[in-house]
């Protein structure tokens, strides 16, 4: 499923967010600075750390998630998983070998399709990060994916269900939201190297506003079909900063389509 339609209208929608947030009562706003002052941290009208701007990592792990040398067209990295290893089942680690070597062309990233969570979260790619007291929105430059994290108590919907970024269910603990995430596709991987997971995959994010310019991310994955115990990766998130800074648009799949029409009509040519 290649999915660049709907960027446009995510955005147009999560572009109300800042704009309900500035028209809160002056007194209100007022309210919330004695508690910014004291904990150095930027807040919404309703007291939570305001997580809203443009972010994007600096690392590798889109690539590969563990430890890595330099390939073509592939930048050695460092790690983001924690021990630096993978607890897959011998059966699972077959998989993962097999994908390894098809790479080229089984990467669900090669198909158009949409990456899912948490491989979106570290493209090298920025993201928007919008915030109200309901909903977390986040909208990404990468295939126009958008992620819609509830806030507002309400459960999962009911399963089995399959989707490429999940079912997000959010709430605040002090200052970390806190993400569960279920219901989705076996067809995405966690990077390019093939790590990958089944239906079964269960997450629990955690967003943590360091200082203004970083979110420490940290992200547990449990899904006991592939691995023998849940495991964790985390990295910072960085505000971009530039002037005008802003999403643009990346869609492999349409670009991919238009580099097959441009081979096409050279071979007739």
């Amino acid at each position: 499923m290649r999915h660049g339609f709907a960027f446009a209208l995510a955005t147009a929608v999560l572009l109300v967010v800042p704009i309900a947030a500035a028209a809160r009562p002056p007194a209100q706003q007022a309210a919330q600075a004695p508690a910014q002052q004291a904990s150095g941290l930027p807040r919404t009208p309703d007291g939570k750390p305001n997580l809203q701007g443009i972010w994007q990592v600096l690392n590798t792990a889109a690539w590969d998630i563990l430890d890595h040398s330099a390939r073509l067209s592939v930048p050695a990295g460092q790690g983001v998983v924690e021990g630096n290893e993978l607890p897959y089942r011998p059966e699972a680690l077959s998989k993962k070998r097999q994908n390894f070597e098809n790479r080229a062309t089984a990467d669900p990233d090669s198909k158009g399709y949409l990456l899912g969570v948490p491989r979106i979260m570290y493209m090298p790619f920025p993201f928007q990060i919008f915030q109200t007291p309901d909903y977390v929105g986040m909208t990404f430059e990468y295939g126009g994916a958008y992620r819609t994290i509830y806030t507002n108590g309400t459960p999962h919907l009911k399963g089995p269900l399959n989707f490429w970024m999940g079912d997000s269910r959010g709430h605040w603990e002090g200052d970390t939201l806190v993400v569960d995430v279920v219901h989705f596709t076996d067809e995405t991987w966690f990077d390019r190297a093939g790590n990958f997971h089944s239906e079964g995959l269960h997450l629990v994010e955690r967003f943590t506003l360091a200082d203004p310019d970083h979110i420490n991310y940290e992200v547990t994955i449990e899904d006991p079909a592939v691995f023998t115990r849940p495991w964790k990766m985390s990295m910072p998130l960085y505000r971009r900063k530039e002037r005008n800074v802003q999403l643009l648009e990346y869609d492999p799949g349409l670009l991919s389509d238009q580099d097959q029409a441009e081979r096409e009509r050279k071979k007739t040519n």
